[in-house]
């Protein structure tokens, strides 16, 4: 049987055809245009992303070193800083309260106008803001929970020592014992060379500014004649604040130990304790010191608050006056710091448990800019 031929195609069945086809290829273009465009949406959301996360405390150029219990930074330029060294005799007294504009008294407390912690930028599990004029909590988040301090320690040392201490020129040899103490445990260090002559007044410094371990033992061996010796006066002055129910202390520089606890509140309210104290004042708000000259450092040597330097360009909405980081990995980064807002109220903010020294410092920013 004989094929049935096809029919040729009109005119009019070919322009449809052809009309249909262009469509069907303009749609898979715009198909097309549309997944290159999602693409480089994911790409733009992921580099974004990235980019909050490296500069929230992950930058690759940043030469900051974690020991086991503080952060050591090494990469402002010297055109950044002003010499900041004491020369005059301080007073070791505590001053009245009311001078920096505190109220009387380490209790913190919480009122109905206290707020939850809420915002996800701040990135602490604990944290804690005080208008250290009333001793308000603004607002708090697992704020009375307990955690290892670190190198906040040394906030408590300094005071111990400042209310201790008669001479700050009192001359001190750093011995093996000081050392070894401060490599043994990988701690931050002054740099001192065994046998080295130095101050008191460098070994509260070098305490404070870059954390140094080997001056913090130093220190304490020089006020109390040994490090548990000095530790029992720790915590007769944390008894003394009435903090004792919540904080105690085993070791001057923070080294980590079960015994060795407080919470973010009660660190507030030492740091605000040793803000009341002239000398201390003068140290933890310091940005820059150089120890005296001696032979093994005949330009003496040069430390700085890193947390104080590198928070200073930040807005704040007020001036950070004197602050102290500590890391030991049961706490992760910590950091106390007190401020002055703009309109002349102070506070005191800590925080606890932040994955780098700088998300510590940028959740002390993000706390000060939702509350001051």
């Amino acid at each position: 049987m004989e094929e049935k031929r096809k029919r040729p195609l009109t005119l009019e069945e070919r322009i449809r055809r052809r009309k249909i086809k262009r469509t069907i290829l303009v749609i898979r273009a715009c198909l097309r245009l549309l997944l290159i465009i999602a693409v480089l949406v994911f790409l733009i959301l992921g580099l974004i992303k990235l980019g909050k996360w490296v500069f929230s405390g992950h930058k690759k150029e940043d030469k900051t070193t974690v020991s086991s219990l503080d952060i050591s930074y090494q990469d402002i330029s010297e055109n950044q800083v002003s010499e900041n060294t004491i020369t005059e005799p301080a007073t070791y007294k505590s001053c009245e309260p009311a001078k920096y504009g505190f109220t009387e008294g380490y209790n913190a407390v919480s009122d109905n106008s206290t707020g939850y912690m809420w915002d996800e930028e701040i990135l602490s599990t604990y944290g804690v803001i005080i208008n250290v004029s009333d001793n308000k909590i603004v607002a708090a988040r697992n704020a009375n929970d307990r955690i290892y301090p670190a190198s906040m320690t040394k906030v408590l040392t300094v005071l111990v020592a400042a209310e201790h201490v008669t001479d700050l020129d009192d001359k001190v040899i750093i011995t093996q014992d000081d050392t070894n103490y401060a490599y043994s445990h990988d701690l931050s260090i002054v740099g001192y060379a065994i046998g080295e002559e130095t101050t008191v007044r460098d070994l509260m410094y070098g305490t404070i500014l870059p954390s140094g371990g080997d001056a913090a033992h130093a220190l304490a061996v020089y006020v109390a004649g040994d490090e548990e010796s000095f530790a029992k006066l720790m915590n007769e002055k944390v008894e003394e604040l009435g903090l004792s129910a919540t904080t105690h202390f085993t070791n001057c520089s923070g080294i980590h130990n079960e015994n060795h606890y407080t919470t973010v509140t009660d660190m507030a309210m030492i740091l605000k304790a040793a803000e009341e104290n002239e000398l201390c004042h003068e140290i933890l708000g310091a940005r820059k010191y150089t120890t005296s000259k001696t032979t093994e450092h005949p330009d003496g040597i040069e430390i700085s608050n890193w947390f104080i330097r590198r928070i200073e360009d930040k807005d704040c909405h007020g001036t950070v006056m004197g602050a102290k980081t500590g890391f030991v990995n049961e706490s992760g980064c910590c950091a106390v710091s007190y401020c002055v807002s703009n309109d002349g109220i102070p506070y005191i903010c800590c925080t606890a448990n932040a994955w780098s020294s700088w998300r510590a410092i940028y959740d002390h920013v993000q706390i000060y800019d939702d509350y001051l």
